[in-house]
């Protein structure tokens, strides 16, 4: 869709009047390094091209008018500026509320209402951050249109505190900081404990990235997101009675293999042993992307995948159908689910000439598996936020 005709869906929404200000963010898919974000480890995720665009024209009251072009039969959304809280009847609005509540917490009130179009090509509950895409572009809009002193990485930040203080999800940073810190043709490997990062071209000749959606959708409060953290913290504890470490990223293979017996709960040993190894993973995949080794970097995200599925547990059948049948594929280096699990993507490396035929073969074995067809898309990197 076109500024133009998003322009045009505004004033049908709202009305006539000033031209509203256009932003976009992108969405978001993770190489390698996953549930990892939250335990202070390495990630390696893009930003992509599909993503979200958000239209903003202010008010002189403090009311606060919001449409969706993706969830039309909602019509317009109100509240006002003074009563920024989570509401179930707010939908889709309560990702733009608790970016009003993170910037409040840090003293920082826009001084007037707004009307807000946003219109998204990202699939809902896809696992390609369409929440995050959200939050993002409407920070940036926050920020360009009410003059905010507030930076990309803070963007990230204050996204990140919306989904944990407003949303109620105890997510890692990743989705909203490779969303706001992105940039095109590369991949953002980012310590994710302290926030230290730097990009790494994606530099893959002769294949793509095909992002392989199951068409399950999932949200990430139905994911058992918030018990996987939890399994992790105790995990952790386990460990800090004979080790120094901060965190589950901070304890390398050596000194878990020593020391895991100290975890006596099983599960949690599995999740603590998906941690630990993924994380050396990605630093791994990091070095073998750099050194344009992509059979090596599609191996270990087969590795991944194994782990997410069998230590981790946040697979599921539709997500390993699509990846056991990509693997099979000529052409195919390697495979993996994407995001938080239970449904969503699936990302794999593929050489440009195969495409065709992995995206036929995958999806008839898929639909004849599980009853429904897949969808595919070839990935593209995109940057950071910006104004159109």
């Amino acid at each position: 869709m076109t500024k133009t005709e998003l322009t045009q869906a505004f004033f049908r929404a709202f009305g006539p009047g000033a031209e509203p200000r256009a932003f976009f963010a992108g969405g978001r898919v993770n190489l390698i390094g996953e549930h990892v974000d939250y335990n202070g480890g390495h990630v390696l995720p893009c930003a992509l091209t599909m993503g979200t665009w958000g239209l903003l024209r202010r008010r002189t009251d403090d009311r606060l008018r919001f449409y969706s072009l993706n969830f039309p039969q909602l019509g317009v959304l109100e509240g006002t500026l003074s009563n920024v809280r989570f509401q179930e009847r707010n939908q889709w609005t309560n990702y733009v509320f608790g970016m009003l509540f993170a910037l409040a917490e840090r003293g920082i009130r826009l001084s007037s209402g707004f009307e807000l179009l946003i219109f998204g090509n990202i699939p809902n509950g896809s696992g390609l951050s369409s929440s995050a895409s959200l939050e993002v572009v409407s920070g940036a809009a926050f920020r360009a249109c009410y003059d905010l002193d507030v930076t990309d990485m803070e963007l990230a930040i204050l996204g990140q505190r919306a989904e944990n203080g407003f949303i109620g999800l105890n997510s890692g940073i990743m989705d909203q900081f490779s969303i706001a810190m992105g940039k095109e043709d590369a991949a953002v490997f980012l310590d994710t404990g302290t926030l230290r990062y730097e990009y790494v071209p994606v530099e893959l000749g002769d294949h793509v990235i095909l992002i392989m959606n199951t068409c399950k959708r999932r949200t990430l409060a139905d994911s058992k997101y918030n018990e996987r953290r939890s399994e992790c913290e105790s995990a952790l504890k386990a460990l800090q009675k004979a080790l120094p470490v901060k965190d589950l990223a901070s304890v390398d293979l050596r000194t878990f293999e020593a020391n895991k017996h100290l975890i006596e709960n099983e599960t949690q040993r599995d999740r603590a042993e998906h941690v630990v190894y993924e994380c050396a993973r990605t630093v791994e995949a990091c070095k073998k992307l750099r050194a344009g080794d992509l059979v090596s970097f599609g191996r270990l995200m087969d590795a991944s995948h194994d782990s997410l599925r069998d230590l981790y547990a946040v697979s599921c059948r539709e997500l390993d159908t699509l990846v056991a049948e990509a693997r099979q594929c000529p052409g195919v280096l390697g495979a993996r689910m994407t995001g938080a699990g239970f449904g969503g993507c699936a990302v794999a490396i593929v050489r440009k000439d195969a495409v065709d035929e992995v995206m036929e073969r995958v999806g008839a074995a898929y639909e004849a598996a599980v009853g429904y067809p897949c969808a595919f898309y070839v990935a593209s990197i995109g940057g950071g936020p910006r104004e159109l």
